[in-house]
């Protein structure tokens, strides 16, 4: 699968441009009469690429927790959008007497919206409130953060999420000056940290407000959950593809796509440990963009595309 052996149309829209578009079509398989799921509906070109595919009997399921994403729901009676977390896919189909489906897709990280909105909180390029929340009805903000984790959950927070280098000595400065400054703005923030920025400083921010909003919105512990439920969830025979943009997430997805769990599993040839198998990697090794689209699209440079598919449940070594 290094090669998209078919083209899609790829849907144009100033509010995000989907990465790997061919590769996660192709990837997903699509059946005309089949019902799938986007997990991250955002400005809706997967949905759409998924769309062109379905015939007059499927059905997609969109799932978006951001409330700006309501605005770019096709009129088209195929689709069911959900405006929650992904985290609660199984709970929210079943509400819709949904109990299985052929396909799920999830483009996790933050949409070029996102990113564009100065109030979002999300970019270093802006000022604005420091939020970076998707999910506006949640009460947790990166100030919130900021102002009130110990030294050692902001130390931890921006070595994993982040992989800031001087994350100790960030999270010390970050406790003993926040009580002097504020932390209620983008630059507010940046005026907080200004002393102990390391290297390039954009580059340097950003892993900082990455880790910000990964902590604020709990991406880990969400797809966790919602791999959890993808057993269950697809059919034998059915596909998922998931696009990270964080070395974490994509070691969650190809550790649980081959041994059932988020861990490595250290091979031991004096220990026979009996397990369920229940994925096919399609992927063995995950898809990246191609040169034509690290041209056009920027963002597109860190994502990593698994795809697998759900068997028959095996039980084996």
């Amino acid at each position: 699968m290094s090669e998209p052996t078919s083209n899609f149309q790829l849907p144009t829209s100033d509010y995000h441009i989907p990465v790997l578009f061919n590769e996660t079509l192709q990837g997903l398989a699509i059946k005309p009469n089949g019902v799938y799921v986007d997990c991250t509906f955002g400005g809706g070109g997967h949905s759409r690429g998924i769309l062109q595919q379905l015939g007059a009997e499927g059905k997609l399921f969109a799932f978006d927790q951001d409330a700006d994403a309501q605005q770019n729901i096709p009129a088209d009676e195929r689709v069911v959008f959900i405006p929650q977390n992904f985290r609660h896919i199984q709970r929210f189909l079943r509400l819709n007497k949904m109990q299985q489906v052929d396909g799920v897709l999830a483009d996790l990280g933050v949409s070029s919206h996102q990113f564009d909105e100065g109030t979002r909180g999300f970019s270093i390029r802006f000022d604005g409130p420091f939020d970076m929340r998707m999910d506006a009805r949640q009460t947790l903000t990166a100030a919130d953060v900021v102002k009130n984790y110990t030294e050692q959950q902001l130390h931890k927070m921006f070595e994993q999420y982040g992989e800031v280098t001087n994350s100790i000595t960030l999270a010390k400065h970050i406790v003993q000056n926040r009580n002097h400054q504020p932390v209620q703005t983008i630059e507010q923030f940046k005026t907080l940290i200004h002393s102990v920025v390391k290297g390039n400083p954009n580059k340097y921010l950003a892993q900082v407000f990455q880790a910000l909003r990964i902590e604020v919105n709990d991406e880990m512990g969400a797809l966790k959950e919602m791999l959890q439920q993808l057993t269950a969830l697809l059919k034998p025979g059915g596909r998922v593809a998931i696009i990270t943009f964080h070395s974490l997430e994509d070691r969650l997805v190809k550790n649980f796509f081959r041994n059932g769990t988020f861990e490595e599993e250290p091979d031991n040839p004096f220990v026979s440990v009996v397990k369920e198998k229940n994925w096919k990697l399609i992927t063995k090794k995950p898809i990246t963009a191609m040169d034509d689209e690290l041209k056009k699209n920027k963002r597109s440079r860190s994502a990593k595309l698994r795809v697998a598919e759900r068997t028959e449940t095996v039980i084996g070594d």
